[in-house]
């Protein structure tokens, strides 16, 4: 079916006018005017009393109004946002503790204003509640002043919601509020116990004006680590480096003589490993947490009485094959979002069904009536998490914080109506396992368009929302739209980044909101919260404007208690990604991210305004012209040669004015969108009529392209559901994106099939930030592969797209230099494109103490006192890298060891096929296939743990430990009958094949199976390769002297 004619929500941008104010909010790629406005709170500066404008810094001139000044002086850091100077007093402005004599600017002390006196009756401006803060967020922690004033602008918003609180209680209930918080506020030393003379009205006011100061705080917090912790961590990192210069000075100096090849080989690995170690170690050299208030979030944007004014937020869930990623997984994944704490009318839900299936198509259909009943259970008694699956089956007291009477009969009910639901959908997945000959039918009788999985139309259907179903206590539900995009053979359809880019546009028609969270369909929502500690920094007035998008941490269900191959990926989700948000930001991880929707679309962040240099009179005024007039021409020229930075502001205008014609009309002209440019200058005529540029960009359709200029989000006016539903049936034609700028510059990058890197990457070049969000419970968990054969092929996939990326032009080697990436940025993105390549020195290393336990021969030779020193200082400072990460991140000693062993494991299997999949793939044209990881569980816990599923990736491994058990059996075997004077420099030798054995210890039990049997195809392989190569070995034996001349023999004559 095409889809339905479900009439969308509006979110109407307003006329001309209010697209005219969106446009002086963020001009991307150009610096505006000198602002007349505070840059904290939106209200007028205002004047002196001698009528100058009031100037706050007269360092740098950053525009704050008088209210904020005073606020930041009192109870802030008393620094100014731009430029950290401290401030100065102003006249007429109260004393605070550090102020001098020299800082009265008028020379003298106004002492009416030192005690000032709180006048409520008095008129003043109305405050916008934004942080009065810098955009690092280096925030200190404000402390209360009983004698000055806590803020006074008495007249906002949040006062007025105060004082509808303080009418909400009694008179007894409000003075006990009110001594309680006296109280705090004595144990921490902010107030004494003097001040409190009985003046209740007085408290009243402290405690209203306490709870204003609140609504104007940050939304978040960047908290450094401890120098107490990480100092040391960067001492040990430095020494560490200056240990391997001398450690490589020995290594290269001293050869082993007796065997160059093995030498030879060992040093090149130890330097290709340095090179590696570099690469991860210093991107993680400025590591930092960040905390969210989501209080202040709700002061700000949620007041009582006036329209909820949070941003929308479109959920993105993407599936392809219903079999390997079974239905009820979805459903959870699905239902645990309709049902996250966030207005109703500002949620939306599309799932992407890359295999056009019936049976994920009538899987949610059974999902949004289900909704119906799930979604206020949720809401009325608060539970977490809000998957049914998960939340059922979660081992804990759920009676506990639950005093609703009647909550034990409804959890009841509601159980036995999900054990209902589920059996429908298992009902459901059995009756698809076997497709009639004639193709599935839906229950109107039409045939179902996508029986030809390579070959159907695109299919949108719409449930629930504004015009759907309501719950069951006759209240509204988030909308839930299914989309499956065209396919046609020929084409290239780019696999998941083409799935989610279809899934852009069909949002961008229907809903349009300015940021998208994309989900996996096996990752559910664990904290019904997440979206509200994402919009937190999204949201932030200065610094969210330039953040391409909240990446949260992967959390997991269903791992062993032990985690034997690294699935919970702690080291580094809680370690790398930790570093790199104190650089540029977290890299994407393609799940558990929340989008800002201009990011995707290509555009540049926008461009804050530099501080003005200091200038002074002692150069002529030819010279500061010329140099003036040259710095103007060149960035005139940077701002024409900008196409999208310096017209997307006149476009905006156009939008606006473009759909405010009425009445319906169902196709869209590209031509119409020139109707507007009477009435306009002829610059701006000019400007408009470049709009035909962005068709090459963004595609055939002028919704979608008028979409991308509203910042705010919303639909233009003039629109009805049924002329959207046809237009976003045509933005997810197979043909849409050709010739566009789609999967190059727009949206997820194709050329890899670990697209989530490539888009990351690109974001971070145009000059983007990125925040990682680690909330104290897991915004979101999901399932991994815990068999041995599935993790090595999902750790080959991601490898494999390493190699892609590496071959591309969009290597972090050449691609974005010049640009505005920083460079501890570039290397860890470096370090993701090139560790694949460390499986080869990896496979060398760990076959060389084998070789030296088969030949008796070492790679160092003898070693000196200070050599000696060298070694330990190495071992020591590797060790103490380790236990100093450890500290400041929290992570297990366990989880750590777990990493390293999955580290060598992956590295001599999955990464060594993918370097030669890739360079295949990218030399020879030979492509692989994109394989997805099975989401099914056993019925018993833990049970496809045990599971052994055949793969030439376990060859090698397997391979390494025979043949270094073997080498262990000769070495030991050699010194027993060479006597004491060999064992000496076997323990070398040996102590490097235990290394190996170790590390690969999870690996042989993932081999023994639940039985404790290796089948025997991997024993036949492993044994005939070990065998071949010993007996080549032995056979040309390298390191035997070959000799020249007439062998000489002993004749037993004693001469």
């Amino acid at each position: 079916m095409a889809g339905i004619a479900v009439a969308p929500r509006s979110f109407h941008s307003g006329g001309d006018d209010d697209d005219h104010d969106n446009l002086q909010q963020r001009p991307p790629t150009r610096q505006s005017a000198a602002p007349k406005a505070c840059r904290v709170c939106g209200d007028e500066i205002g004047v002196k009393e001698d009528g100058a404008p009031f100037v706050a810094c007269h360092v740098c001139g950053f525009p704050v109004c008088r209210p904020c000044y005073e606020y930041e002086r009192s109870d802030g850091n008393q620094c100014c946002p731009q430029c950290n100077t401290r401030y100065k007093r102003h006249r007429g402005s109260p004393r605070v503790p550090g102020d001098h004599e020299d800082d009265d600017f008028h020379g003298a002390d106004d002492f009416d204003d030192e005690f000032p006196i709180k006048h409520h009756n008095q008129d003043e401006s109305n405050h916008q509640d934004v942080a009065a803060h810098s955009e690092n967020r280096d925030y200190v922690q404000p402390q209360l002043h009983t004698g000055g004033p806590a803020f006074s602008s008495t007249g906002s918003v949040a006062g007025k919601d105060l004082e509808a609180e303080r009418e909400a209680y009694s008179n007894a209930e409000w003075t006990e509020r009110v001594e309680k918080w006296k109280m705090r506020q004595e144990k921490r030393g902010l107030v004494s116990k003097d001040d409190g003379g009985g003046n209740d009205q007085g408290e009243e006011d402290e405690y209203l004006s306490v709870k204003m100061a609140e609504a104007r705080q940050p939304l978040w917090r960047k908290v450094p680590m401890p120098s107490s912790r990480v100092n040391p961590y960067r001492i040990v990192i430095i020494l560490r480096l200056i240990i391997l210069c001398f450690f490589f000075r020995f290594r290269i100096l001293t050869p082993a003589y007796d065997a160059m090849p093995l030498w030879g080989i060992s040093v090149v690995c130890e330097i290709w490993f340095a090179l590696s170690w570099i690469l991860d170690q210093f991107p993680k050299w400025f590591p930092i947490n960040r905390e969210t208030y989501l209080d202040r979030l709700s002061l700000r944007f949620e007041r009582e009485g006036e329209p909820n004014k949070l941003a929308p937020v479109d959920f993105f869930v993407s599936t392809v094959d219903p079999l390997k990623e079974p239905p009820i997984i979805t459903a959870n994944t699905v239902l645990s979002i309709l049902a996250v704490d966030y207005p109703v009318d500002k949620v939306s839900c599309y799932v992407s069904d890359d295999g056009a299936s019936m049976l994920l198509f009538d899987t949610l259909s059974e999902t949004a009536e289900f909704a119906r009943r799930w979604v206020p259970f949720c809401k009325k008694h608060n539970v977490e998490p809000r998957a049914p699956e998960f939340y059922f089956s979660q081992k804990i007291d759920y009676l506990k914080d639950k005093v609703h009477p009647n909550f034990v009969k409804e959890r009841r009910a509601m159980k036995r109506e999900y054990e209902e639901f589920k059996v429908t959908i298992n009902a459901l997945v059995a009756k698809a396992q076997k497709k009639p000959e004639e193709g599935w039918v839906m229950q109107d009788g039409t045939p179902w368009p996508g029986n030809n999985t390579r070959d159907h139309p695109g299919m949108i259907q719409v449930y629930l929302g504004s015009e759907g179903a309501l719950d069951v206590e006759g209240k509204e539900l988030p909308r839930l739209v299914y989309v499956s995009r065209e396919k046609r053979p020929g084409y290239s359809h780019h696999k998941k980044a083409g799935a989610m880019n279809a899934l852009i546009r069909v949002s961008a028609v229907l809903t349009n909101a300015p940021f998208m969270l994309n989900l996996d369909c096996d990752h559910y929502l664990n904290n019904c919260k997440a979206a509200r500690e994402a919009m937190c920094f999204l949201m932030d007035p200065q610094f969210g404007k330039k953040l391409c998008y909240v990446q949260f941490p992967q959390r997991f269900d269903g791992i062993d208690r032990h985690d034997r191959y690294a699935n919970r990926n702690v080291v580094f989700f809680d370690i790398n990604m930790k570093g790199l948000d104190g650089i540029q930001g977290p890299v994407y991880v393609g799940t558990g991210c929340v989008f800002n929707r201009q990011a995707l679309y290509g555009y540049d962040p926008p461009v804050s305004e530099k501080r003005p240099k200091m200038t002074c009179d002692c150069w002529p005024s030819w010279c500061c012209c010329c140099f003036g007039r040259s710095r103007k021409t060149k960035s005139k020229k940077k701002g024409q040669g900008s196409l999208l930075g310096g017209l997307l502001p006149k476009k905006k205008k156009m939008a606006g004015k473009h759909y405010s014609r009425k009445g319906s009309i169902p196709a869209f002209e590209l031509e119409e969108i020139e109707e507007g440019l009477e009435g306009y200058e002829e610059l701006e005529k000019s400007s408009l009529m470049s709009q035909k540029n962005f068709e090459k960009r963004f595609g055939q359709s002028p919704v979608f392209i008028a979409s991308t200029l509203m910042e705010e989000g919303g639909l233009p006016e003039g629109t009805t559901s049924s002329s959207l539903i046809k237009e976003a049936i045509h933005v997810i034609s197979c043909g849409y994106e050709e010739k566009t700028e789609w999967g190059k510059e727009v949206g997820w990058i194709y050329g890899s099939v670990t697209e989530d890197i490539l888009t990351g990457f690109k974001m971070h070049c145009r000059g983007w930030k990125s925040v990682y969000c680690c909330p104290e419970r897991a915004a979101f968990r999901g399932s991994a592969p815990i068999n041995l054969s599935d993790r090595l092929h999902q750790v080959l996939r991601w490898a494999l797209g390493s190699i892609e990326i590496f071959m591309s032009h969009h290597c972090p080697l050449w691609y974005g230099w010049g640009g505005k990436l920083k460079f501890l940025q570039r290397l860890a993105y470096i370090n993701t494109v090139v560790y694949p390549f460390t499986s080869i020195p990896l496979l060398a290393y760990c076959t060389i103490p084998a070789v030296c336990l088969l030949t008796g021969k070492f790679i160092i030779p003898t070693i000196s006192n200070l050599a000696s020193i060298w070694f330990l200082a190495l071992f020591l400072s590797i060790i103490a890298t380790s236990v100093l990460e450890l500290r400041w991140s929290g992570v297990s000693i366990e989880d750590l060891w777990r990493n390293e062993q999955f580290w060598v494991i992956g590295g001599v299997s999955a990464h060594l096929f993918a370097v030669f999949q890739g360079l295949l793939k990218v030399l020879g044209g030979v492509d692989t296939n994109f394989t997805v990881t099975s989401k099914a569980a056993d019925d018993t816990e833990f049970g496809d743990l045990y599971i052994f599923k055949w793969t030439t990736l376990l060859i090698p491994p397997t391979t390494l430990i025979i043949l270094n058990l073997v080498g262990v059996v000769a070495g030991v075997s050699d010194a027993i009958n060479n006597g004491y004077g060999s064992w000496g420099p076997l323990f070398g030798k040996l102590f490097f094949a235990f290394w190996v054995i170790v590390h690969l210890y999870p690996f042989l039990k993932g081999l023994m199976g639940r039985q404790n049997r290796t089948p025997t195809i991997v024993v036949l392989w492993s044994i005939l390769l070990a065998s071949i190569f010993s007996l080549v070995w032995v056979r040309i034996d390298p390191f035997l002297p070959k000799q020249t001349g007439p062998i000489l023999k002993q004749c037993g004559v004693e001469c």
